[in-house]
C-alpha cells in the first residue's frame, strides 16, 4: 500500500490525477467518501511548544460540592 493511515482530500484528488488521469474537484471526493460511509477525521489542535504531560498535570479532581436545587414551588411559597 502507500504507507499512509489517513489521506486528506486534496491528496487523493492528486492521487486520482496521477494514477487514473481523472479530474475531479474535492466536493466530488467528499461525496463520494461519505457515501460509502467514510467520515472526516480531524485532529484537536495542539500548540508547537506544548508538553505532552502538561494536560494531565493540570487535571485535578474536584470535590462534589454539588447538591440538587429546591423545587420551584418550595422557593415560591417562603
Amino acid at each position: 500500500m502507500h504507507g499512509v493511515v489517513r489521506w486528506r482530500i486534496k491528496d487523493l484528488v492528486a492521487w486520482l490525477h496521477e494514477e487514473f488521469d481523472v479530474n475531479v474537484c474535492e466536493t466530488t471526493v467528499s461525496g463520494a467518501l461519505k457515501d460509502m460511509g467514510f467520515v472526516k477525521l480531524t485532529t484537536r489542535p495542539r500548540h508547537h511548544g506544548q508538553n505532552e504531560h502538561a494536560p494531565e498535570a493540570f487535571k485535578k479532581a474536584s470535590p462534589r460540592n454539588w447538591r440538587p436545587s429546591e423545587p420551584v414551588w418550595v422557593r415560591k411559597h417562603r
